[in-house]
């Protein structure tokens, strides 16, 4: 069984039902999971379309939300990003210009930069990627598109053909990086600038 909670620390009181839901569960079921959590939000957010936006958070020109969504206190979203189906951003989150977030939880302080792409993933807290990384959540290349992933030398067939990763706090992702779908990165890794990462190959 991955523990997330192992992976991001201090995990918000939403996702306690989802402990122990496996990384993918949670990304399939992510728009459901929002939707639940939307009606429980203070005062200090505005709610329209399934889109739930913390008053104290900066949102520039031209950006596209496709709910449901929710953007926590202290986020930070640059020109032109496209948020769709289901994003959850924690505080002090900074989505850079023209980036890409799909069907992902992103904790709080991380930090995607520019021209970036995360696909159906869960992103720990602090967590850095450099401009254009990517977590990708589909094998577009293989025959065979079901995603299986590989956790203390065990190979665990997901059963889904999108997942990206599961990041843990702290990790540092260089520009131009890319982690392959089902990608589990520990506390404090470190992908290095234009290095594939992929875990188990093509079978």
């Amino acid at each position: 069984m991955i523990n997330i909670g192992h992976f991001i620390s201090n995990i918000p009181s939403f996702l306690e039902k989802e402990d122990s839901s496996l990384p993918w569960e949670i990304t399939t079921n992510i728009k459901s999971i929002i939707e639940e959590m939307i009606p429980n939000l203070g005062e200090h957010f505005k709610i329209e379309n399934g889109i739930a936006i913390h008053k104290s958070a900066i949102l520039e020109h031209g950006i596209t939300i496709k709910g449901p969504a929710i953007i926590m206190d202290k986020c930070h979203i640059c020109a032109n990003a496209y948020l769709r189906e289901g994003v959850f951003l924690d505080s002090s989150v900074k989505i850079g210009p023209s980036s890409e977030i799909k069907s992902s939880m992103i904790f709080s302080g991380s930090a995607i930069a520019h021209l970036n792409y995360i696909g159906n993933s869960l992103i720990g807290r602090n967590v850095n990627f450099e401009g254009g990384s990517i977590a990708a959540n589909h094998y577009n290349e293989r025959v065979e598109k079901k995603i299986r992933v590989i956790f203390k030398d065990q190979v665990i067939d997901t059963g889904t053909e999108k997942f990206g990763a599961l990041v843990g706090d702290g990790s540092k992702i260089g520009a131009n990086g890319v982690l392959s779908p089902g990608t589990i990165l520990e506390k404090g890794s470190i992908v290095k600038r234009l290095e594939l990462i992929e875990q188990l190959k093509e079978p």
